[in-house]
C-alpha cells in the first residue's frame, strides 16, 4: 500500500475518534483534519490518479458538509449556534 493511502487510513481513524467528541470540542481538531484531508486527497491523485481522488474528495465532501454549510454563514458575519455540551 502507499504511502498516500496508509495516510489516508490513518486520517479516517482519526476523524473517527474526533466524531465522537461533544461539538463544542470537534471545531478545532475538525479544522486541521479538513486541511490535512485535503492535502491527502491532492496527494492521492498524485499516486493513484484523479479517478481515485475524486470519490476521495466526494467522501471528504459528504463528511464536512455540514462545515462548509457555515462557511459562507461565517462569511457573511452570521453567528452560528453550537449546542451546549
Amino acid at each position: 500500500m502507499t504511502p498516500s493511502l496508509v495516510f489516508a487510513a490513518l486520517w479516517v481513524i482519526a476523524a473517527t475518534a474526533v466524531a465522537f467528541l461533544p461539538i463544542r470540542r470537534q471545531i478545532i481538531p475538525g479544522a486541521a483534519l479538513g486541511l490535512a484531508g485535503l492535502a491527502l486527497i491532492v496527494w492521492i491523485g498524485v499516486d493513484h490518479g484523479w479517478l481515485w481522488a475524486l470519490p476521495a474528495f466526494l467522501a471528504f465532501a459528504s463528511l464536512f458538509r455540514n462545515g462548509f454549510k457555515a462557511i459562507p454563514a461565517l462569511i457573511r458575519g452570521e453567528k452560528l449556534e453550537i449546542p451546549d455540551e
